[in-house]
């Protein structure tokens, strides 16, 4: 098992295969960004495989596929074939937009994708449009349908709330409560400067007011990401808050990310990282990444600096990974 300065046990994997996306969603990827990085300098699935084989032996069983819209990278549905058969991997998940996710879906689930998150900020057409940058309601709707359809469940619903859509969060409770989707309340991140101006809510006092209107009480579920969940006592509905700033997860913290690019984050809102693309194409042998990747964990820092430090982080989340 991997384990950190701080005693913390690391067994979850976050690779961005791209940080491409066909949205530009205010949070994630700025209006008019144009820092890419080029496809030359991806890791190619060769090299992805034999990367999370070595963390897989290190006691990684969970990887999530994410971007940028990881729907987007050509021939995604093979990448996940190939890692959910890594010897260790238990459990091969997806953080996704969903636009591409009614053509997707079936084959997603016969790769072996076994869970999907999917983010939704609003049910309200102009709402997401100006979110997202584009009027893509229909088609987001219509991928949560297709991977109905093909077995995926639970669904989890992302939603990020700020200013802009903090008074539909009854209205995304009732529609995940009557489709059966768990609902991930999700605490806007200060990461570059146009996510701080969009409007940071706490979510603090809409956990309480949940709480006490559907009759919640503490529930367990898998993923291992940082959710805090509460559920309805018969079982019909959950609802995990994320919470980087009102009430960090930092000490449980058991989760690394690896960009497009191979680089090693330890922390989303610290800098330092590792850079796994030289080591790989510079010949390093599976002893060399071993001792890199303990190196690695020696660098991932106790706790990130949202709230002391906003202005801090300067890369966008799409450069990070979600």
């Amino acid at each position: 098992m991997l384990t950190d300065r701080f005693g913390r046990n690391i067994e979850y994997l976050r690779l961005s295969v791209t940080d491409r996306c066909d949205l530009r969603c205010a949070y994630c990827i700025p209006e008019g960004f144009k820092g890419f990085e080029e496809p030359a300098h991806w890791l190619n699935f060769d090299e992805i495989e034999r990367l999370l084989g070595v963390f897989a032996k290190l006691g990684t069983k969970r990887i999530r596929l994410t971007g940028g819209e990881p729907l987007l990278r050509r021939n995604v549905t093979e990448l996940a074939r190939r890692i959910a058969a890594l010897p260790g991997v238990d459990d091969v998940s997806l953080s996704t937009n969903a636009t591409q996710l009614g053509k997707m879906a079936v084959d997603l689930k016969a790769a072996g994708v076994t869970r999907l998150n999917v983010s939704l900020d609003s049910l309200r057409a102009e709402t997401i449009e100006r979110i997202n940058g584009k009027p893509v309601l229909n088609q987001v709707l219509a991928g949560l349908q297709a991977a109905s359809a093909a077995g995926f469940a639970p669904i989890k619903i992302n939603m990020v709330v700020m200013r802009d859509n903090a008074d539909e969060v009854d209205a995304i409770v009732e529609f995940c409560l009557q489709r059966g989707y768990v609902l991930r309340l999700i605490e806007l991140m200060p990461m570059g400067d146009t996510a701080r101006k969009m409007g940071y809510v706490d979510l603090q006092p809409i956990k309480g007011r949940l709480q006490q209107r559907y009759g919640l009480i503490d529930k367990l579920l898998p993923g291992g990401g940082p959710a805090r969940y509460l559920g309805s006592a018969d079982g019909r509905f959950s609802v995990g808050f994320i919470t980087p700033l009102s009430q960090h997860f930092c000490e449980t913290c058991n989760r690394v990310r690896l960009t497009v690019d191979g680089q090693l984050h330890l922390c989303l809102g610290q800098e330092e990282r590792m850079d796994f693309r030289a080591l790989l194409r510079d010949g390093a042998s599976d002893d060399d990444l071993i001792v890199a990747i303990h190196a690695a964990m020696d660098l991932k820092p106790e706790r990130h600096e949202f709230r002391e430090q906003p202005q801090k982080l300067v890369r966008f989340m799409s450069m990070t990974g979600g």
